[in-house]
């Protein structure tokens, strides 16, 4: 097992300028994974004030719809509540139209009031009277054409933005191809939106042994690139005497602390721009010995169908013999 590391760490290059991802050769994280399956990298920044990390346009453009929901409701009641506490400053008596009895029923008219300022709806039940009254409402009037103005702007930009829906296999496997072994995954649009000109890239993050830095690698793929994307596709690695795969069994790779990093781009044709999507497969989301189940079938009227359901689903396959592969590898099976 040591000769087999050592094999394979000098399959490695050693020029980091062309195999460094981002991440670092000397980075202190072992047994932990550098790309989520999310995509986002699994980095904590810590040293810079809030307000200089934090961009709330991203923030808004990027959370989920019923979190961009909630802050946009929160937003305004807060304003609204903001602007009723000045109306009750100055006075309630000073809105025309006013009738509720107490601070209770004042607040609330000052608030309804205020949403309608605020919306430029203007029933008229209310109106303001006297120079404060009438420069706060026109202070709030101008804060809400800005406030929604930025509001569509954001609901805009969140319909506009090209989001891809890609499925991605639990676990990829190192099984049996074409009278070799390979290494594979695959995945899935699980959107009806039509994804062509499709890349795939996979680089593998591997620790050497000897010197304790961590290594990045391209793997060359069987396939990198296919026009259309209407179905699911398996990408595949072949494992040859060339490969820095080649003889390793899963003890290696956990020593090794090895990571898999997918990058996947795609042109979207309904939006007309390019995607990006990110996936990783840590060193224990590997099955040796296995291969995909078929997921294809045929409809009723003919058309193709693709069962997602069964992306993951792999059956045990037999490695090739020690006579063709290293015997830790076959050991693996």
């Amino acid at each position: 097992m040591a000769a087999a590391k050592e094999e394979t760490a000098d399959r490695l290059p050693a020029d980091k300028e062309f195999n460094d991802l981002g991440f670092g050769a000397k980075i202190p994280t072992r047994n932990a994974r550098l790309l989520n399956h999310d995509g986002s990298f699994n980095v904590e920044r810590s040293g810079v004030p809030l307000h200089v990390a934090l961009n709330f346009y991203h923030l808004l453009t990027s959370i989920s719809w019923p979190a961009f929901i909630l802050v946009v409701l929160a937003g305004y009641i807060a304003v609204n509540t903001a602007f009723s506490l000045v109306y009750m400053a100055v006075g309630v008596d000073h809105l025309v139209g006013h009738s509720g009895e107490g601070a209770a029923n004042g607040f609330c008219d000052a608030f309804f009031f205020s949403a309608q300022t605020l919306t430029t709806v203007g029933y008229g039940r209310i109106s303001p009277e006297g120079v404060m009254a009438s420069m706060v409402a026109a202070l709030e009037s101008l804060a809400g054409l800005m406030g929604f103005a930025l509001a569509t702007g954001l609901l805009y930009s969140r319909f506009a933005r090209a989001r891809s829906r890609l499925l991605f296999s639990q676990s990829a496997l190192i099984g049996p191809y074409r009278g070799g072994t390979a290494f594979m995954f695959r995945f899935a649009n699980a959107r009806n939106n039509q994804l062509i000109e499709t890349e795939a890239e996979v680089s593998l993050s591997w620790v050497d042994p000897r010197s304790g830095t961590r290594n990045f690698l391209e793997l060359p793929l069987e396939r990198k690139r296919i026009q259309f994307f209407p179905l699911s596709w398996t990408i595949v690695h072949p494992i040859d005497e060339a490969s820095p795969l080649w003889g390793m069994t899963a003890e290696d790779f956990r020593t090794g602390d090895g990571e898999f990093f997918v990058h996947i781009k795609a042109f979207d044709d309904a939006f007309g721009q390019t995607v990006y999507v990110r996936y990783s497969y840590r060193f224990d989301e590997i099955v040796f010995g296995a291969k995909f189940a078929f997921i294809f079938g045929r409809s009723e009227s003919g058309a193709t169908t693709l069962d997602l359901n069964r992306l993951n689903e792999h059956t045990p396959e037999t490695l090739p013999r020690a006579k063709e592969m290293p015997a830790n590898l076959e050991r693996a099976s």
